[in-house]
């Protein structure tokens, strides 16, 4: 399956110059751990980071710093890794585990960011899968004990 028809395509972004004190209040706002950081929030929006509330913590509230004061795009880790939306789900899977990341950007042809994956999405699909397996189980042994009193 393609990873495009199974992301969340409901991203809450900033800009790269946005506060740290405005990206922890669209995360409130919004009740997610993580903002998708764009260069701009006008025109075409290509993710370049990823904050995440631990980064507040690790890199801003540890250090004393001034959220208002400190940009999201110094605290953003520097190599984003991204999928395209024709990517396969186990392939994007693997790619997470390679990389050690929970959250990974989807985007579209021209780079465009078009949804997001996170582990908790991966584990809620597997959850289904498996929930459909044992439901399978359990109709082959309802169907042989009817087949064979």
């Amino acid at each position: 399956m393609p990873i495009g028809e199974f992301c969340n395509r409901e991203v809450v972004i900033a800009a790269r110059d946005s506060s740290v004190l405005e990206a922890a209040r669209l995360m409130r706002q919004y009740h997610v751990g993580d903002l998708v950081i764009v260069d701009a929030l006008d025109g075409p929006r290509r993710p370049v980071g990823i904050v995440t509330d631990r980064d507040v913590v690790v890199e801003v509230v540890v250090n004393e710093l001034d959220p208002a004061a400190v940009r999201v795009d110094e605290i953003m880790g520097q190599a984003l890794t991204t999928v395209r939306l024709t990517d396969g789900v186990f392939d994007t899977i693997a790619l997470m585990r390679r990389k050690g990341i929970r959250r990974v950007p989807v985007v579209n042809e021209l780079g465009e960011l078009a949804g997001i994956v996170t582990v908790d999405d991966v584990i809620g699909l597997l959850a289904e899968e498996m929930n459909e397996v044992v439901k399978l189980v359990a109709r082959e042994q309802a169907r042989e004990g009817e087949a064979r009193p």
